[in-house]
């Protein structure tokens, strides 16, 4: 049994071969901007990385200038009175 392809293909064959070229086209030009976008990403974070930086240098810079807080003084609480704590036994 031997059988042999026609030589003129069938119009499914050529719709099929039409949506598989189509899709190869839209692959290439989604990687490519799948691509693009994460070379964009990078850049972005590259900017943001060196103003959070910048930011933390001139912070530093500036808690170097001021005078340090003063000490904060522990001040001992009043016991509570047994009266005024509410009753939480129910």
């Amino acid at each position: 049994m031997n059988v042999r392809k026609s030589a003129v293909p069938s119009p499914a064959a050529v719709a099929r071969a039409d949506r598989q070229r189509i899709a190869a086209e839209e692959g290439v030009r989604a990687i490519a901007d799948i691509e693009r976008r994460a070379i964009e990403v990078r850049k972005n974070m590259e900017r943001l990385r060196k103003l959070r930086e910048a930011k933390e240098v001139a912070d530093a810079a500036l808690a170097a200038t001021l005078p340090s807080p003063a000490p904060k003084k522990h001040t001992r609480r009043s016991p509570r009175s047994a009266a005024s704590t509410p009753n939480l036994r129910g």
